[in-house]
């Protein structure tokens, strides 16, 4: 694509332009340009652009479960509807067998991952989520296990007296393969100590996965966002993550999530716009230049606008899920999980490649 051959309405964009179609870097500063243009047709196309170049026509999916062993918390992040206190109502800790009736309902052929996250819940040993993943792994060998976010990792040294390393090492031990993204929330100390103090800090988040990285394994990670930040926050959000990734290379994908409003019953003004939220993504896909895939989330943003957004830079739609709980817990109004046919039907609708995937993004069948 040439610079004349793009259309763009707002000439602001053009010096932005002219650096992605020749592939370089963009700054903060451009980030900025870009949230702050209304021409979201023209950010749609440059991160249609990016991501053409990267991945071409295809949009991978996985045949994935989620598994939430506990809601019990010690946090109480500003966003989350999610956690409970021990002995409040609603509040549960699986045991081991729990667990494995939990899973074993709802399990189905081609499910090739679990995806495990719960609360900080300080009322069971580290052993307890150690033994999550020993347990599922033994039950389901061939299934590959992403458990646990980067706050809950920094979550688990404080309650075993372990560092993040020893931590990680145990878990790899018992079965771990790779890091959910959950816990970036903002990487900013401003956001954290407004809407997360309990949680991990910006530094500590990032050694989680600097350190997972150096072990030799691959990682996810997010951004939430729509609440207090600024726009500048979610492009040093950004910035901070492009930045651990030209030095480990080791994020298999960012993903974008837009925050819930806590209750189901919340007006459309509690929740994000849906110009914002395609106008996130692709600004992701553009400032995130060193990863390889931008997802999707449905679960937070809709199948509709999820649809939408592979013609501007995403290559990923998540998966099946069986059963979402956070984000519904917190108002989503979306399908809790979708089925293969579905996502299919999802990606094919777009004009895309449906491929489905593992953890790795290794290609299972085309569909």
């Amino acid at each position: 694509m040439a610079l004349d051959t793009l259309t763009i309405q707002d000439q602001s964009l053009a010096g932005v332009a002219e650096k992605v179609i020749h592939g370089e870097r963009l700054t903060l500063e451009d980030g900025l340009t870009l949230f702050n243009s209304n021409d979201l047709l023209t950010i749609g196309q440059l991160a249609n652009l990016v991501n053409q170049r990267k991945n071409g026509n295809n949009v991978y999916f996985i045949q994935n479960m989620y598994i939430n062993p506990t809601n019990v918390c010690e946090a109480h992040c500003r966003f989350c509807g999610f956690r409970r206190d021990l002995g409040e109502d609603g509040a549960y800790t699986m045991s081991m067998d729990e667990l494995l009736h939990y899973v074993g309902s709802r399990y189905r052929e081609g499910i090739r991952e679990f995806h495990i996250v719960g609360g900080h819940n300080p009322h069971v040993p580290f052993d307890y989520y150690v033994d999550t993943i020993r347990t599922l792994k033994k039950a389901y060998p061939h299934v590959t296990i992403k458990a646990y976010t980067g706050a809950e990792i920094e979550f688990f040294t404080r309650i075993s007296g372990l560092s993040i390393k020893e931590v990680l090492q145990e878990l790899m031990k018992a079965g771990l393969e790779s890091l959910t993204g959950g816990g970036a929330e903002i990487l900013t100390e401003r956001y954290r100590m407004k809407m997360s103090p309990e949680k991990a800090s910006t530094d500590m988040y990032l050694q989680v996965h600097r350190t997972a990285h150096q072990l030799g394994l691959k990682t996810h990670t997010t951004m939430l966002y729509g609440s207090i930040e600024t726009l500048e926050e979610r492009l040093i959000h950004m910035i901070r993550l492009r930045e651990l990734q030209d030095e480990t290379n080791g994020f298999l994908v960012f993903i974008p999530l837009a925050v819930q409003p806590i209750k189901a019953s919340a007006g459309i003004k509690r929740r994000n716009s849906a110009i914002d939220d395609l106008k996130t993504m692709a600004i992701s896909r553009l400032m995130m230049d060193n990863f390889q895939h931008i997802k999707a989330y449905f679960i937070n943003i809709g199948t509709q606008l999820t649809q939408v957004s592979l013609t501007m830079g995403m290559s990923d739609v998540h998966g099946t899920l069986i059963e979402e709980r956070i984000s519904h817990s917190a108002g989503a109004l979306t399908q809790q999980a979708l089925t293969v046919d579905e996502l299919v039907w999802l990606i094919k609708g777009a004009g895309k490649r449906a491929l489905e995937r593992d953890t790795f993004y290794n290609v299972i069948k085309e569909h």
